[in-house]
């Protein structure tokens, strides 16, 4: 698809997300595709699909996490698909390594406690019924 083959209306609409998505980045690596891609959305009205992953090693998000569900809010806004993906499997490994005290292994408990604040807590940023949940252990089944 080339920016010439867009109607007027698309491209206003293309620069229109691509401001929302790149207002407070410092970079986007590679922007050139990500345009790419929201032209490809906004032609074929097939939404993209966003993801994050997140290692639910504590019960409670820290603010560090509210940077990035801003910007899937915005996305979701945009008419853009959210796709979370809680690293339930993930979580219960921690580090292997023993050198991380923050990363320790947890009981398969813990980690379903933990996910299970993590939604509600996400859910005050993100829109539930436009966001996707999946544990990556029942990913990797599939």
């Amino acid at each position: 698809m080339r920016w010439e083959d867009l109607t007027s209306s698309q491209q206003q609409e293309v620069e229109h997300q691509m401001e929302v998505i790149s207002r407070g980045a410092v970079e986007m690596v590679p922007a050139d595709e990500l345009k790419q891609k929201v032209m490809n959305a906004v032609v074929s009205g097939k939404p993209l699909g966003v993801k994050l992953g997140l290692d639910p090693t504590a019960p409670d998000l820290h603010v560090g996490h509210t940077v990035v569900l801003q910007k899937l809010r915005q996305f979701q806004e945009l008419g853009h698909r959210v796709q979370l993906i809680i690293g339930d499997f993930t979580g219960r490994i921690g580090d292997p390594t023993g050198k991380s005290e923050t990363r320790k292994q947890l009981s398969e408990e813990d980690v379903k406690h933990n996910a299970q604040t993590y939604k509600r807590q996400i859910y005050k940023l993100l829109d539930p019924e436009k966001t996707e949940v999946y544990f990556n252990s029942e990913c990797s089944r599939r």
